[in-house]
């Protein structure tokens, strides 16, 4: 039987592994486990490396997230975050309250944040436990979908189309500041990087601003992160600019459920990887039969020939989504993913 590590190795060199490997991206519910809030959970890094050791242990995945919640890099400029019961943290006010802002804006020290200093130490203490037997995977916002927290989304899109000089200024900055977190992740030992960059996906922008901005962003950015990068939109479409994303660098892109897993994988041409594309909103209602039935839907579609990891579609599952539909989905995968796919036949 493969490690985790060899397993997903094998499916990104668009070989087929011993089975179809799983990405499960419960952040939250080490906090269940713990028997914490999640405003707890997330305040000391030996808690969320706990949390993730049991979650893995309980589940039979094949990675470890570091991630904690997206506004955690917003603290690190000096914003905050709103905790809640049930849902992940959300960043509070904008750090960017008048566009004149961004002129003096400087890129904070990642050793200099508390929150990311917490991530790294995570990271270290899931190396500490795995070595290199589990993938460890590290998160990045892009600098361009940043300052949809920075500012709101309205203004920050009025920026892009009448403010270019301002624009080029902040993406400079979080260009900066992007680059310094995901390589310290890198250096602390995750595997890889995720690019969490949903403001590129088709959904929210045309594809001819996306090349103009975007994706700029990314050739520049992904180029320098010293690891492989995966590009995730967050449940954003992406079909039309499966080329586009391809001539970033990406290794890896997190497919939506918006859209067909069969569609990725003939336009992929085996020349990335596919995550996904399991609806997470939906699965807090599945049953044991309906999970089941996703899963076989989705490894029917892309498992063939590797280059396919199961996943959700957003890169974390809600709160809400029950133990028994996560057992089901890994107990499908069990029956279903196994290669050779002779079923398909």
């Amino acid at each position: 039987m493969m490690t985790a590590m060899q397993r997903v190795l094998t499916a990104m060199g668009q070989q087929e592994p011993d089975r179809v490997p799983l990405f499960l991206f419960p952040t939250m519910h080490g906090a269940k486990e713990l028997g914490l809030s999640i405003r707890e959970y997330f305040s000391r890094a030996e808690y969320v490396v706990e949390g993730q050791i049991r979650l893995l242990a309980k589940y039979r995945g094949d990675c470890l997230s570091a991630f904690y919640y997206a506004s955690l890099e917003v603290e690190a400029f000096g914003g905050d975050t709103l905790f809640f019961d049930n849902g992940p943290p959300n960043a509070g006010e904008p750090i960017i309250r008048h566009d004149e802002d961004i002129d003096y804006l400087e890129p904070p020290r990642v050793m200099e944040a508390a929150g990311l200093v917490r991530g790294l130490e995570t990271i270290r203490g899931l190396k500490e436990r795995v070595g290199d037997t589990v993938p460890i995977i590290g998160v990045a916002i892009s600098p361009f979908s940043l300052p949809v927290m920075q500012m709101g989304f309205d203004r920050y899109i009025e920026l892009i189309y009448e403010q270019p000089v301002r624009f080029a200024r902040l993406m400079a900055v979080n260009q900066t500041f992007c680059l310094e977190w995901a390589n310290a992740q890198m250096a602390a030992g995750a595997t890889a990087i995720c690019y969490f960059d949903p403001l590129s996906s088709t959904t929210n922008i045309p594809r001819e601003l996306y090349l103009k901005t975007g994706h700029r962003v990314a050739v520049e950015t992904l180029r320098q992160i010293q690891g492989p990068a995966a590009t995730h939109l967050a449940s954003g479409r992406g079909l039309g600019i499966v080329d586009d994303l391809l001539a970033t660098g990406t290794a890896a892109v997190g497919v939506s459920a918006l859209e067909d897993l069969a569609d990725w994988k003939a336009a992929a041409r085996n020349r990335f990887t596919l995550i996904g594309n399991l609806n997470g909103v939906e699965m807090r209602r599945w049953t044991a039969a309906q999970a089941e039935s996703e899963v076989k839907t989705a490894i029917a579609k892309a498992g063939r020939g590797g280059g396919f990891i199961l996943s959700d579609n957003h890169g974390e599952i809600p709160w809400q989504v029950p133990d028994d539909v996560l057992l089901a989905i890994r107990d499908a995968l069990d029956r279903w993913g196994r290669y050779p796919l002779d079923w398909l036949e």
